[in-house]
C-alpha cells in the first residue's frame, strides 16, 4: 500500500502547475485594471461614444433592427476567411503529398476556382456595395 506522502508528492507538479496558472490569470487580468485605476484618466468625449465598426449607436435599445447588409458582409468575411484557413494547412502539407502532388494541386485549384466564381457572382450582384 503506497504511503500518503508518496501519493501527495505525485500530485505536487499538478498542484504547482495549477497554482502558477491561477497566479498568471490573476496577474494578467488584475494588473491592467489596477494600472488603469492608478494611472488612467477618464475623459470621455463625443467621438468615444459614437458608433465604431457596426455603424449602430452604442447605447441604443438592444431590441432595435439591424441592417441585413451588416450580416451579409460578416458572412462573406467568414466564408473567405475559411478559404485562407484551408489554404495554409494545404500549403504546408503539399511537400509531403508524394505521388499525389498533381491531384492535390488540381483539387485546390478547383476549390479556389469555385470560391472565385462565388466572389465574382457576389460582386456582380452588388453584395459588397454598402451604398
Amino acid at each position: 500500500m503506497p504511503d500518503v506522502t508518496e501519493t501527495a508528492l505525485e500530485y505536487l507538479p499538478i498542484l504547482l502547475f495549477l497554482g502558477v496558472a491561477i497566479a498568471f490569470a490573476v496577474i494578467f487580468v488584475g494588473a491592467p485594471i489596477l494600472i488603469s485605476k492608478i494611472a488612467g484618466t477618464s475623459k470621455p468625449y463625443g467621438d468615444k461614444l459614437t458608433e465604431y465598426e457596426s455603424g449602430f449607436p452604442a447605447f441604443a435599445s438592444s431590441r432595435g433592427r439591424f441592417d441585413v447588409r451588416f450580416y451579409l458582409v460578416s458572412i462573406l468575411f467568414i466564408i473567405f476567411d475559411l478559404e485562407v484557413a484551408f489554404l495554409f494547412p494545404w500549403a504546408v502539407s503539399l511537400a509531403h503529398m508524394g505521388g499525389d502532388l498533381v491531384f492535390a494541386w488540381v483539387s485546390m485549384m478547383v476549390f479556389l476556382g469555385l470560391l472565385t466564381i462565388g466572389f465574382v457572382y457576389e460582386w456582380k450582384k452588388g453584395a459588397l456595395d454598402w451604398e
